[in-house]
């Protein structure tokens, strides 16, 4: 009996292959993920039963509960789940075309990049231009930092471990910038850059944050899975990949782009949510594999849950304050990536 599962298009142009083992992962995680939605949205100030918010999804809820789930929590959630699978996905992309473990969006700088970009959106366009433009800010800057990073790594190609150690400059330099910026504006501006500087999913609605979002999601998510055999060339190294007739360089400029636009756009909505990109590609590997066609679906929903529960608890753990989730993701990954630290330490 195979231990594969082939699914295809119809003209047979576009097809892909997924273990057994893989799909029956997805299929937890999946429930998982539902089970966490439908706890995180009944839980708060306000306590509502998972029954209560299964009916208030079909509309079949008392009055104030329809309210409090579907204009008040359920985009919070739904955020959640976009954010955590875009930094995932992200994530794995890097860590995969870079070859290295300590390799996320949050630690090469794109973090800090699309930070700055969306703190430039907010000094200098809030109250005249509409906020939906806010992820395309965020984006640009994080890919004016990648250039920034592919122009000062670049020796005859790029090379990965060149790129995360100028990144980690790069990245505390812009911060800085960030951070100046912060001080030096009006206190009413300043106050939510910092909320978003700490990596914030408070106050999300359908119509200036979900849809704002979506479709960035819906079309990068895609995108990346018709990449993944790249990714796995790239991984076996320049030298294997090249003999293969891949254009190394051509791939990982590629690729890094749809990580940078992924996590540019996730960064606009819920600020510098840090480590979710670490740690979800590394859990999908202990579960999976390294194949990314695999690592890609598993670090989506795992970095979901994570965002998910992290969030939970940043807002029901000091009632009646609502602690920034990006607070909580830091408290898990900074351990997660000492370890990682220590465990590769003779890689370095």
């Amino acid at each position: 009996m195979s231990k594969h599962r082939i699914f295809r298009s119809r003209n047979a142009k576009v097809s892909f292959m997924l273990e057994h083992r893989t799909l029956w992962v997805c299929l937890i995680l999946a429930v998982l993920c539902f089970a966490v939605m439908v706890i995180s949205t009944g839980t708060g100030s306000q306590f509502i039963s998972p029954l209560h918010v299964m009916k208030a999804l079909f509309g079949d809820a008392p009055p104030m509960e329809q309210v409090i789930v579907m204009q008040l929590r359920l985009p919070r959630i739904i955020i959640a789940v976009l954010i955590g699978a875009s930094l995932a996905v992200a994530g794995a992309i890097l860590q995969g075309v870079i070859r290295n473990p300590l390799a996320s969006p949050d630690v090469i700088g794109i973090t800090e990049g699309a930070s700055l970009g969306a703190v430039l959106f907010i000094f200098i366009f809030t109250g005249t231009v509409s906020i939906h433009w806010m992820p395309l800010f965020a984006i640009l800057g994080a890919f004016f930092i990648t250039g920034l990073l592919y122009v000062l790594a670049w020796k005859n190609g790029v090379s990965p471990l060149r790129l995360v150690l100028i990144g980690i400059g790069v990245s505390a330099a812009i911060k800085s910038i960030s951070y100046m910026l912060i001080i030096s504006g009006p206190l009413q501006l300043a106050d939510r850059s910092l909320t978003f500087m700490a990596g914030s999913i408070y106050g999300m609605s359908w119509d200036k944050d979900v849809l704002t979002l979506l479709p960035w999601v819906a079309v990068l998510l895609p995108l990346t899975w018709l990449q993944a055999r790249n990714v796995n060339i790239q991984a076996l190294g320049d030298d294997v990949a090249s003999s293969t007739g891949a254009q190394v360089q051509k791939q990982r400029l590629i690729l890094i782009g749809l990580s940078v636009a992924l996590a540019g756009a996730a960064i606009s909505i819920g600020g510098a949510i840090a480590f979710i990109g670490l740690m979800a590609p590394h859990m999908a590997r202990r579960l999976v594999g390294p194949s990314f066609g695999s690592v890609l679906p598993v670090s989506a929903l795992i970095g979901a849950i994570l965002l998910l529960v992290a969030d939970l608890v940043a807002r029901t753990a000091f009632l009646p304050r609502d602690v920034p989730a990006g607070v909580f993701t830091a408290a898990i990954g900074a351990p997660f990536f000492l370890y990682l630290l220590y465990r590769n330490r003779n890689r370095f």
